[in-house]
This record gives structure tokens, sequence and C-alpha cells, in this order.
């Protein structure tokens, strides 16, 4: 008769797999894949819904009580403000094209420029205006890099238009100068704005759309991996032009005379 003790050990029982984690981290997964799909559709909604309710609220005061539409019906309709204007601004331009128009609106511009602190903000929104819808100027459809804030450190700017007279003549050195608009991240609207000489910026094969995505995103979304090795190749020739004359200059300055 044999005793326990003699008993060949047996094996622990095989615990069940641990299912928890990975069915926590599909579901995680998942989660991740909706937010991305659903959240640009959402963001893009509601910036939308934010505009058209705007303009509603722009131009509903213009429109009389009986031409609107939550008169005739139990509910308002979203953008027939939008819709309004839209013709609005339509009709203004056809107006304007002709002599009666453009008579009437150099009798406005006369008259606002008689208005000492409107006469400036006039002239500055109407050339803002006139370079950004004429689709003729080239300001901000270039990217460039520019050496800031430190030697070594490269940023995105989109390039303006050149200096005029009266400030090129003020700029230091002979150099042709150009401005620059540096955006910050993450809200590209904010940055800084200054003139740099040409041969201090490097451009870039980007439009305006990839670098406003690329600050956005704080360097997350890349325009693309060939363009990121073009970047990093004018990056590197830019380095090593800056220590060619970083030590062409210290070469050409006289050694301290020796005192006996």
């Amino acid at each position: 008769m044999t005793s326990r003790d003699d008993l060949p050990p047996t094996e622990p029982a095989a615990l069940p797999p641990a299912t928890h984690t990975g069915v926590m981290g599909r579901l995680r997964n998942y989660f991740l894949t909706g937010l991305i799909v659903a959240g640009p559709v959402a963001i893009t909604l509601y910036l939308t819904w934010w505009f058209v309710t705007w303009v509603d609220g722009l131009v509903r005061p213009f429109v009389p009580f009986a031409y609107r539409p939550e008169t005739y019906l139990p509910f308002g309709v979203p953008g027939s403000g939008l819709i309004v204007a839209v013709v609005a601004l339509t009709l203004l331009g056809f107006l304007t094209a002709n002599l009666i128009g453009r008579t009437l609106v150099d009798i406005g511009e006369r008259f606002l420029g008689r208005i000492p602190a409107v006469r400036a903000i006039y002239r500055a929104m109407k050339q803002v205006f006139e370079t950004l819808f004429s689709g003729q100027g080239s300001s901000f459809r270039r990217v460039g890099l520019v050496e800031f804030p430190s030697p070594g450190m490269w940023s995105i700017v989109l390039i303006s238009q050149p200096p005029s007279a009266d400030v090129a003549s003020s700029l230091p050195g002979k150099e042709d100068h150009i401005s620059v608009f540096l955006p910050c991240s993450p809200n590209p609207t904010t940055g800084f704005f200054f003139y740099v000489p040409k041969s201090k910026i490097i451009e870039v094969d980007m439009t305006a759309e990839e670098a406003a995505t690329l600050i956005m995103s704080a360097g997350v979304v890349q325009p693309g991996a060939d363009q990121q090795k073009k970047v990093a190749a004018l990056t590197g020739m830019a380095n090593a032009a800056r220590i060619a004359n970083a030590g062409s200059a210290s070469a050409l300055q006289p050694e301290p005379a020796k005192v006996d």
C-alpha cells in the first residue's frame, strides 16, 4: 500500500488565459480609431455651424420680418442669412463694376479718408483684402526656413512681400530683404513678423496648407518622408555654409600683436 508521499507530483492545473487585458486593449484601439474618424468630422461640422449661425446673426437684423423664413415656418432655417449675405455681396460687386457704383465707392472712400482714426484702419484693411483675394499676389504662398530663435534652430515661415522703398532704405546693409511671418504653434494666427535678408531664407517646396498643418500639429503631422529629407538636406547645407562663413571671417581677423 503506497503512502501519499510516494505518489508522483502532479502538475498544477493550468489557469485560463487572461483575456481581460486583450479585450480592454482592443476596446481602447476601437475607441481611438473611432475618435480619429469622428473627431475631425465633428470639429468641421461644429466650425461650419458656428460660422453659419454667426453670419445669420449678423444679417438677420437687416432682413425685414416679412421676408424671414421663420415667419412662415414653425422653425428657423439655418443658413438663410448666409444666402442673403452671398447674394448681397454679389450684387454689390455687380453694382461696383459700373460707373455709378465706382462713383459711389469713391465718394465713400473720400468720406472715410477725412476721418483721422478710421482712415488708417480702412486703408490697411483694403490693402490686406485686395492682396488676399485678388489672386494676383504671392503673399503667404511660399514657405521657407529661417534660423530662429538661435543659431542652429530653424523655424517655418511664410514668405510675404519685399519692404517698401522707405523701409528698405532704413534697413542696414546692401542686401535685399523680404518680409516673413513666423506662425506660432499650435495657433498659427499668432506669431512674429520681421524683415530678413533673402540669403538667410531657405525656400522649401511646401504649400502654405502643409506648413499650417505642420505648425498646428507641433510637428506630429509631417508633409511626407521625401519632404523631410529635403528639409533636412537644406538645413544641413545652411549649417555648413554658416560654419564656413564663420571660419572664413575668423581667419581674416588680424592676430593680436605680441608684447615683449
